[in-house]
């Protein structure tokens, strides 16, 4: 299982990547423009997705 699960490291990536995309002021969020909550909402994703990938690794030791 463990080194293909490594490509959902890219899924952040490409989400922020493309500024185009969420380059926008609404939908306004608790006082926040799209373009800044979008951002915001990639963190805990990005970290979800960095925990998986570590866990789901091949220990080597």
């Amino acid at each position: 299982m463990g080194r293909h699960l490594l490509w959902l490291l890219l899924i952040p990536f490409v989400g922020l990547l493309w500024v185009p995309f969420y380059n926008f002021h609404d939908p306004v969020l608790f006082g926040f423009p799209f373009f800044y909550w979008y951002q915001l909402a990639w963190v805990p994703v990005t970290a979800f997705l960095t925990w998986l990938a570590y866990r789901t690794y091949p220990n080597e030791d």
